[in-house]
């Protein structure tokens, strides 16, 4: 049996993946310990599953930081900038007190440690990424947030092409990196390390836990890449639909559904309000998830119904078409449901999983800045009225349940623990 850490920060869409590792790890006769935000430790120790806090420790309900983090410019400066790399020094030793004893470390994207980690306690590490925007193909390239219509614009130009404008990013954010680069020279490691672009790959495995109908392999991600299709974990494990929620898909037809994730749901602006108005205007039933102590939405009615949560591994099979922000554990989940979206980036790799869906042909993408009840009823109009959507998304649905995530990455972290360094 080995003793096994998985160590992740952001949103449920970033737990949720480690979560169902730890999960299947700890079914095979292993030892599971997931270290992240405090505010998870609830849900996790409710599985069975050992928990070790790690820093920094942001409350997961605070609504202004999240905020800043989906903004679309400025979001992922705000993040690696002034959350992370100030406290770099803090995560080590969280995850250096999660290890003691351990056999690996299993990091998420931006746990910029695992490296610094294994190297200081003579341990397997191995990284992960949720989504195609984590490779940073010049292949398959992406769509970033700061400007996503340019990058869309962009995207068929030549490999060439990419790899200078990768080199060129590379340059522009390179004195962000100051405080990392101290830290390691402080623990007697290489500065010359990049944890975002390069060398936050394993060199034992990465796991790229995302579906072919997402992103293919491609030929300049490292070899140790293993691609798994997405690990789902969602409350259907240990909840059911509420009765009002299960009676009302039960009397009508299939209803558009509106969510926005556990992220992006916390900056809101009107997107509820203005999604129940345009379900009104369409004649459409509707369900639309407003989230956790949120307020409730205007407009709610025997035909457009509201609720805080539902498991959306079963509701979006449910549905006609969902209207969510793109993050990738929400964009999974619609996928697997075989059903069309509507989608309104907010931030990160939101654009990028926005544009991958479209070029599928099974959805249709309104900003978040042109969001309202006309545009919106607009798209949803588009998507119901065109059969080719729904095809496309059956076509998709079809290579997701083809893939086992959970367990291909469970096999592949085994032959890690069973083979030399």
């Amino acid at each position: 049996m080995a003793r096994i850490v998985l160590s992740t920060m952001g949103s449920l869409g970033d737990l949720h993946p480690m979560i169902a590792l730890g999960l299947e790890l700890r079914r095979r006769g292993h030892s599971a310990l997931i270290n992240s935000w405090s505010g998870y430790r609830e849900k996790v120790e409710s599985l069975g599953l050992e928990f070790a806090s790690l820093r920094p420790d942001v409350d997961i309900d605070d609504r202004e930081l999240h905020a800043r983090a989906m903004d679309a410019s400025k979001g992922p400066e705000f993040v690696i900038k002034e959350l992370i790399l100030p406290n770099i020094q803090a995560m080590y030793d969280d995850v250096m007190a999660a290890t003691d004893g351990a056999d690996v470390l299993i990091n998420g994207e931006i746990v910029y440690v695992g490296d610094a980690v294994a190297q200081t306690r003579d341990i397997k590490w191995i990284s992960s990424g949720l989504a195609p925007l984590a490779m940073f193909s010049s292949h398959d390239p992406n769509v970033y947030p700061q400007a996503s219509w340019v990058f869309d614009f962009l995207r068929p130009l030549p490999v060439a092409f990419h790899d200078a404008l990768f080199g060129l990013m590379r340059w522009t954010i390179r004195d962000w990196f100051e405080p990392y680069q101290k830290f390691r020279k402080e623990l007697g490691l290489s500065e010359d390390h990049d944890p975002v672009f390069i060398d936050k790959f394993s060199p034992l495995l990465h796991l790229a836990m995302f579906s072919r109908a997402l992103g293919e392999p491609q030929p300049d991600w490292p070899k140790q890449t293993v691609q798994t299709g997405a690990c789902f974990f969602d409350e259907s494990e240990t909840c059911e639909l509420s009765p009002e929620l299960a009676a009302f898909l039960d009397s009508g037809e299939p209803p558009i559904v509106f969510t926005l994730g556990s992220a992006a749901v916390l900056d809101a602006r009107d997107f509820f309000d203005e999604s129940v108005a345009a379900a009104r205007s369409l004649g459409k039933r509707a369900v639309v998830l407003y989230g956790r102590d949120c307020p409730r939405p205007k407009g709610l009615s025997d035909e457009i119904v509201g609720f805080e949560y539902a498991p959306f591994s079963q509701l979006f099979p449910r549905s006609s078409c969902v209207v969510h922000q793109a993050g990738v554990g929400t964009t999974h989940q619609v996928l697997r449901a075989g059903v069309p979206a509507v989608i309104v980036p907010f931030s990160h790799d939101q654009p990028d999983n926005a544009a991958r869906c479209r070029r599928q042909g099974a959805a249709v993408i309104v900003s978040r800045n042109s969001y309202n009840r006309r545009t919106a009823a607009e798209a949803i109009k588009q998507i119901l009225s065109e059969p080719r959507y729904r095809e496309n998304a059956s076509r998709l649905a079809s290579i997701v349940a083809q893939e086992n995530g959970i367990s291909t990455a469970c096999d592949a972290v085994e032959n890690v623990l069973n083979t030399d360094r």
